[in-house]
């Protein structure tokens, strides 16, 4: 019997965005944390803990974005529970720090959170260009993400997940994965810089690093087809 699949979705928009590729590789999704029907977690490593008390031993984990670190340190703190480990648009970090340079500057996080309190509205459709610059088809990836992202979480959700964004390093984390791993990540994301993807893959063992060329943040949606078979040939093998 093959293993389960499940899915943690990235910050803000929700489900709906990654709901089309995870279905086609016949897999469910977990709601982050005060998402839906999930309650707010604040602390990121209770809710690391709560999502690998869910999941099946040996389950295959996917995660995109905030979703991906999640992931990451499931499987490195929860090993029994992933068999493998499907990371899109993944870091260790979300902002540069001493040693890490592949990533935001803390201010320009700060600057957002600060927006993102006041407006999300008005800040989400600048967020979601952002992250699709460089990408082939930005302008239709960013209109579609936007028309499919679900109703926004409490502004103390949002608060919580950017706030992980600022804190987490999981840089001492990514060694102790231990399943196979593959790393999709658009060679464009001006979000999480491929340096990132590449830094994170060696720190993995083993790991696998596809690259999506003239692609952005969000490769299920830039290049569907491409990404579930890449995702179906890892999810299989």
């Amino acid at each position: 019997m093959t293993a389960p699949f499940v899915f943690l979705p990235g910050w803000c928009v929700g489900r709906t965005p990654v709901n089309a590729a995870v279905s086609a590789l016949n897999g469910s999704i977990i709601d982050l944390p005060g998402y839906g029907s999930e309650p707010l977690i604040a602390d990121f490593d209770a809710a690391v803990d709560a999502i690998a008390a869910r999941l099946q031993p040996g389950t295959a984990l996917g995660g995109w974005s905030l979703g991906a670190q999640l992931a990451l340190a499931v499987a490195a703190r929860h090993p029994a529970k992933v068999g493998k480990l499907l990371l899109v648009a993944g870091t260790t970090s979300f902002v540069q720090r001493d040693g890490w340079p592949y990533a935001m500057p803390p201010d320009m996080l700060a600057e957002f959170t600060a927006g993102i309190a006041a407006d999300v509205e008005a800040m989400l459709p600048r967020f979601v260009g952002g992250f699709n610059r460089g990408d082939a088809r930005a302008k239709s990836v960013t209109a579609e993400l936007l028309q499919l992202a679900d109703p926004r979480p409490s502004g103390e959700v949002l608060a919580t997940g950017l706030r992980w964004l600022r804190d987490v390093d999981l840089r001492s984390d990514a060694p102790r994965v231990a399943c196979p791993t593959l790393l999709v990540h658009g060679a464009a994301d001006p979000l999480m810089p491929l340096g990132a993807a590449e830094a994170l893959a060696a720190l993995i063992p083993g790991a696998q690093l596809a690259v999506f060329d003239d692609c952005a943040h969000a490769p299920f949606l830039s290049r569907p087809d491409d990404f579930i078979a890449r995702a179906r040939d890892f999810l299989h093998d």
